[in-house]
């Protein structure tokens, strides 16, 4: 994981008392993601592990969920969660954040682990895999 821990925690602290405006980037298509939350949270895992052969994981991670109200999205989706593919493809969100009277722009890189769709949504969960500023 390639995380600015203390800007992680900044956002992590942020996110709880502001609202913050988050887009999740997929095929050149933006989505409003909202109701998210970033939690360190345990992964079911004894010790830090390759699952599956295909991805890293170790005992807690960065886990983020959000959620978007455009299922045109779910087709997209498949072709990032682990299942139909061999990898997982990573998850592009983009936020700012105070900095200093300024705006920080965040991306956030996420793998998708699963979703919940409802006829009016859809719920992702993701973990975090990278964290970018400019």
């Amino acid at each position: 994981m390639s995380v600015d821990l203390g800007l992680l925690e900044s956002l992590i602290k942020i996110n709880e008392y502001q609202s913050l405006e988050y887009v999740l980037h997929l095929d050149d298509r933006k989505y409003p993601l909202s109701d998210v939350s970033i939690v360190n949270s345990p992964i079911p895992v004894n010790s830090p592990t390759t699952r599956g052969g295909v991805y890293f994981s170790d005992t807690f991670a960065y886990k983020i969920r959000g959620t978007i109200h455009d299922l045109s999205v779910v087709p997209l989706l498949s072709k990032t969660m682990l299942g139909p593919n061999t990898e997982f493809g990573e998850i592009k969100i983009t936020t700012q954040i105070p900095n200093n009277d300024k705006k920080m722009n965040l991306s956030i890189f996420a793998n998708l682990t699963n979703s919940v769709q409802s006829s009016s949504k859809i719920e992702l969960n993701m973990i975090l895999v990278k964290l970018v500023s400019d």
